[in-house]
């Protein structure tokens, strides 16, 4: 596929930033948090006091007259899923980036770690339908692509459906994935759909946030546009009454979204448009490496 310009640059660009990310300090953290699915026989080493008696290699001891056991290395390869929101209500943000380019940001980064320890990376845009599915492979040619597409495919939809994203996704995965969600989760109704797929995969809720939907400035008479209906309204953002109904609104969202996530009993991490995104990421992975996760 021949790229434009502008969107080759684009990929280039966060490459470059964030394979430097990744190999100075967040590679080591995704290793550390998430565990290989089974464990794969290295060599036979002979006992010591205080081995497992149970790995005892009791046919080569029989032959050599020593006592030998069996031992086991973590079977480290894993599959990542990168679940992005690609709805109307992701082209928004008053920080340095939009949260789709937050968004963005974080499968650079996530995919990058999972190709530094020769993991599988797939990919899944959604809106309010399935809007594009790359299946799992290995390497950093692979992630380049994903970032391609992140880039460059656009939604056919504006709307918001995270359960029908999580129901195609249960019917396409074969093996135990971690699940990486991003999203503003802008949606109701989804608890039970996440709560299905986390009893056979890992999931992550990565909620992107922006300081701008809680309080917004006084701006005077502005025209707001809801990007997922396409509704637009004047509104004084110097009127107490509208600031208290925003806030009243915001807070009901806020509440939703803490109680489908809670419902759900998934990992959940929260960033900021206005704030560094990638240090919540990472002191997630510390955390979970620790033993607070799942």
């Amino acid at each position: 596929m021949s790229l434009p310009p502008e969107i080759a640059k684009k990929v280039r660009l966060l490459e470059i930033s964030t394979r430097r990310l990744v190999n100075s300090l967040f590679a080591g953290s995704y290793h550390s948090a998430f565990k290989g699915q089974g464990m794969t026989f290295a060599e036979f080493r002979e006992y010591v006091a205080g081995d497992d008696v149970r790995t005892i290699s009791w046919p080569l001891t029989a032959r050599t007259g020593k006592v030998f056991i069996k031992k086991f290395d973590e079977e480290r390869e894993l599959t990542l899923i990168l679940v992005v929101d690609v709805s109307g209500s992701l082209d928004f943000g008053t920080g340095k980036d939009f949260k789709g380019e937050v968004a963005t940001h974080l499968s650079a980064l996530l995919g990058f770690a999972a190709a530094k320890n020769n993991d599988h990376v797939g990919l899944l845009l959604f809106s309010d339908q399935v809007e594009h599915f790359v299946p799992p492979k290995k390497g950093h040619g692979h992630v380049n692509r994903i970032l391609r597409d992140l880039y460059y495919q656009k939604p056919l939809h504006r709307g918001t459906k995270i359960g029908s994203a999580i129901q195609y996704l249960q019917g396409v995965l074969k093996k135990r994935a971690i699940v990486f969600i991003m999203s503003d989760f802008a949606d109701e109704g989804y608890a039970d759909a996440l709560r299905m797929i986390s009893r056979k995969h890992d999931v992550v809720a990565v909620s992107i946030e922006d300081a701008a939907e809680t309080e917004l400035p006084d701006l005077g008479l502005v025209d707001l546009h809801d990007p997922e209906t396409g509704e637009l309204i004047t509104v004084d953002t110097r009127s107490k009454a509208f600031k208290a109904a925003l806030k009243k609104e915001m807070d009901r969202r806020r509440q939703t979204r803490e109680q489908e996530l809670r419902q759900a009993g998934v990992d959940r991490i929260s960033v900021s448009t206005n704030t560094d995104f990638v240090q919540p990421l990472i002191r997630y992975f510390k955390t979970r490496a620790a033993g607070g996760g799942r």
